[in-house]
């Protein structure tokens, strides 16, 4: 299920359940209607009915590009702001950088947060989480994977056959352009019947997102489904109601999330970030016990230990959050949620020009090893 072609070729429509059969450029048809694919990512949002014409008739038409602005200014039923203005959706369009097209899309906070995932502290969670229970040989299947950031991590560490899936389009054109071009990437509502097939055992990842789902039993369900008796669910990140910090969308108790996964391991997220930093397996807690944490997450998935989160040989750079050594926030929101867990990133660093060329090169030394894992360097996309 890696890469677009592979992807389409699988792929349900999520009104009927039939197969898509490709017509012509850029047109997936099921039988009663036809859906867009633009950049390789098949658009198969349920719900957005007027959307869904307006593109197809573009690209029918052979207008790609204007297919593809309509596309990136459709935003998931959370976002409150105005979608930036055409001119700047084709500036993104030809935007070099990572940071040109955030910018260019109108990202705001959700454009800190793609740009400087790579060091935060949930980031960290979710690699402890991932090393400690790797896919193996599974497909892949992520879930809200936004601009598939796990997705590349998990391509960098030997996976083949990843697919993501997330209701917002320019979420995943980001993801195509800059960040993890070759994996299967599916524009769809985890809410509605999912457009990819069952086949065969799975792994399952939802990671920072599934507080926002209104009926999370029933996404829950069908990924348990997904997976197969032989599969893996792993869900990261799942905020926790009442925890004292504030929190974006739907939080469940501790309690409550346990009951979505019977049977699962549950882990808080601070701990699984300081398991990150201390080089450990995490330790799992009993839901009850999890009240005071700030989210949790859920696992159905056998033990391991893989190097996803330090790929052998990837050559790595200062931190761009760092300026001229000294530590420099990309906003005071991204500042307050993350900052006071990030006591790994000192204020100020210099890293000698040794260890610089070692990082560059790729060279794992114990100095470089610990720089990595304290995220001073880091492994960002070529065209972050």
């Amino acid at each position: 299920m890696s890469g677009a072609s592979g992807t389409r070729a699988a792929l349900l429509s999520p009104e009927n359940g039939a197969p898509l059969i490709p017509r012509g450029s850029g047109l997936l048809d099921d039988g009663e209607r036809l859906w867009p694919v633009v950049e390789g990512i098949p658009w198969l949002r349920a719900g957005r009915e007027e959307l869904r014409e307006r593109a197809v008739a573009l690209l029918a038409a052979g207008a790609v590009e204007e297919a593809a602005l309509a596309l990136l200014a459709d935003s998931d039923d959370w976002w409150d702001e105005e979608p930036p203005h055409q001119e700047r959706l084709r500036q993104a369009l030809r935007a070099t950088t990572m940071r040109q097209a955030v910018a260019a899309l109108g990202m705001g906070r959700v454009g800190d947060y793609f740009l400087h995932r790579w060091s935060d502290p949930s980031w960290l969670a979710l690699l402890a989480l991932t090393r400690h229970h790797p896919p193996g040989g599974l497909p892949v299947v992520e879930l809200a994977c936004g601009a598939g950031h796990l997705l590349r991590q998990l391509e960098l560490a030997g996976a083949r056959r990843v697919t993501g899936v997330d209701v917002v389009f320019a979420k995943l054109w980001l993801g195509r352009r800059f960040v993890c071009p070759t994996a299967g990437l599916v524009c769809a509502d985890v809410s509605h019947p999912w457009p990819l097939p069952a086949r065969g055992d799975c792994y399952v990842a939802c990671h920072d997102a599934l507080y926002f789902v209104r009926d999370k039993e029933a996404v829950v369900r069908r990924a348990v489904r997904h997976a197969g008796p032989g599969g893996a669910i792993v869900l990261g990140h799942c905020h926790v109601a009442g925890a004292g910090a504030p929190s974006a969308g739907l939080p469940l108790t501790a309690p409550a999330w346990g009951d979505l996964l019977p049977g699962c391991t549950l882990y808080g997220d601070g701990e699984l970030t300081r398991a990150y930093l201390e080089r450990r397996a995490p330790r799992a807690v009993a839901a009850h016990e999890a009240v005071g944490e700030e989210a949790v997450a859920l696992v159905r998935a056998p033990g391991g230990v893989s190097d996803v989160d330090l790929p052998a040989g990837r050559p790595l750079r200062l931190n761009p959050l760092y300026d001229r050594g000294r530590l420099v926030w990309p906003g005071e929101r991204w500042r307050g949620e993350y900052g006071p867990a990030m006591a790994y990133l000192p204020e100020r660093i210099e890293v000698p020009a040794a260890v610089l060329a070692d990082a560059h090169a790729g060279r794992m030394t114990p100095q470089v090893g610990e720089l990595a894992r304290r995220r001073v360097l880091v492994d960002l996309p070529e065209h972050w």
